[in-house]
């Protein structure tokens, strides 16, 4: 419950309202305050360390590791690698052949006009 107190000023109707402070009284020498303030000040000072510390001899960290040295490196290649002995890529080669040696057909194929039976070039 809120204890508010009420004081009246002897010169002039002036009121003034003074709150009481509510609840339990703050040991600053008990053990949690100390450990709050010490965790402030780590804090503050950026020592503070969340969380689980970080294993540098796990196997994903080494892996983490390679990723960023072959990153850095420029090595680092992205998605699967082609197998050269698949349909579509044995495909894809032999397209590609036909293509230097002029032989693939490119585009739509020319319409053939055809008035009163007689085809017109």
């Amino acid at each position: 419950m809120k204890n508010v107190v009420i004081e009246k000023t002897v010169k002039g109707l002036e009121i003034s309202v003074v709150g009481v402070k509510t609840g339990r009284k703050i040991d600053p020498n008990s053990s949690r305050q100390l450990r709050l303030k010490e965790l402030e000040l780590k804090k503050l000072n950026g020592e503070l360390r969340r969380g689980r510390p970080v294993n540098v001899n796990s196997e994903r960290q080494i892996r983490l590791n390679e990723l960023e040295s072959k990153r850095v490196n420029g090595n680092l290649k992205l998605g699967r690698p082609v197998n050269e002995n698949s349909e579509r890529q044995l495909r894809l080669k032999d397209l590609e052949n036909r293509r230097q040696l002029g032989l693939v057909k490119r585009g739509r194929p020319k319409m053939v006009k055809v008035e009163d039976g007689v085809t017109v070039k």
